[in-house]
């Protein structure tokens, strides 16, 4: 190649190379995801608890939940979970417990430390039952606890509910949605109490534990159904407690309720098949109301024994509430 041909074919090399060049800088510089963009925003939020406070500097990403309620709030956020207590799950959440790639971090009432350790979560969620783990896991991670009154001392289990699901809310910038869901949950206390407002139909809460029954009254976990859903009580000698009173048929035959709630207990606990009519029967209980009305309802112990007011859990529970009114 003649020297005049070799510079000529450089140059042209040259200007195609300038000329990528240029129409490399043309494009436009690589977009923030918006999770990138969430996180590199993200305020710090302060939650406060009886606990302690709980410091949550980043937009949480890896998130285990110990309780049902917690779970079925986080589900109804679109919060990531890669941790739960699997030893007891609601049916209307077993796609977690059924997902490999969500580890399996102890028991509801006792959590495995070196599980989540090897998890590093940025936010753990607990509630009553977790409490005295609470120092050991804010060394993990950011802990929040939930202060459900499980006794209704103070008759606000479902406004505690709510104020917990607005503070998820903030925490994982889903304020909007949490306020929706919020509406739903008054909306369902508002649908049920047009149902047992002015009814005269008076309900006793049992629950079965391997042949024995214990009542809730309105001091109890349960207690929301009466002062807040507008069921009228059956008895007012049920003792206040976490666990219910222990009550005999005679009990429930003297109360002579209208309606009566059963909760089987043993049918979660120990994974048997769950009571009915038949399993039930007994010449007290036929006697009553409730019995010879048909109003005996057999509710879905999953949601009613292993949640307490969060969304799903709540339309759930109201929704077997107003079934007693109708049969």
């Amino acid at each position: 190649m003649s020297t005049g041909n070799a510079t000529r074919c450089c140059g042209a090399l040259l200007a195609i190379a300038i000329a990528a060049g240029l129409q490399g800088c043309d494009k436009p510089a690589a977009q923030a995801t918006p999770a990138a963009t969430a996180q590199a925003h993200y305020q710090p939020i302060k939650i406060e608890h009886p606990l302690g406070t709980t410091l949550i500097t980043k937009l949480p990403e890896r998130v285990v939940a110990f309780d049902m309620s917690e779970l079925d709030t986080l589900d109804q956020l679109g919060a990531p979970v890669v941790g739960i207590a699997k030893d007891y799950v609601a049916s209307f959440l077993v796609k977690y417990r059924d997902d490999p790639n969500i580890m399996d971090v102890g028991t509801t009432i006792q959590p495995n430390l070196e599980r989540l350790h090897a998890l590093k979560p940025d936010l753990i969620l607990i509630s009553p039952l977790q409490a005295q783990s609470y120092a050991e896991l804010s060394q993990i991670a950011p802990t929040v606890y939930d202060d459900v009154d499980l006794t209704n001392q103070h008759g606000n289990l479902i406004t505690t509910a709510k104020n917990h699901l607005t503070s998820l809310g903030r925490i994982f910038g889903k304020e909007e949605l949490a306020r929706q869901k919020v509406a739903q949950m008054d909306a369902k206390v508002e649908q049920t109490r047009r149902v047992t407002e002015g009814r005269p139909e008076k309900a006793l809460i049992v629950l079965h534990n391997n042949g024995a029954f214990t009542s809730y009254g309105v001091k109890s976990r349960y207690g929301f159904v009466f002062d807040t859903l507008g069921v009228k009580p059956a008895s007012s000698d049920i003792e206040a407690g976490l666990h219910g009173q222990p009550i005999s048929n005679e009990f429930i035959q003297q109360a002579d309720p209208d309606i009566l709630y059963v909760i089987d207990r043993t049918a979660v606990m120990e994974r048997r098949p769950a009571l009915d009519l038949n399993s039930l029967d007994n010449p007290l209980l036929r006697k009553t109301k409730a019995w010879s009305n048909g109003h005996v309802i057999f509710v879905d112990a999953q949601t009613w024994y292993l949640c307490t007011a969060s969304v799903t859990c709540l339309n759930r529970m109201a929704d077997e509430v107003v079934q007693g009114y109708k049969g």
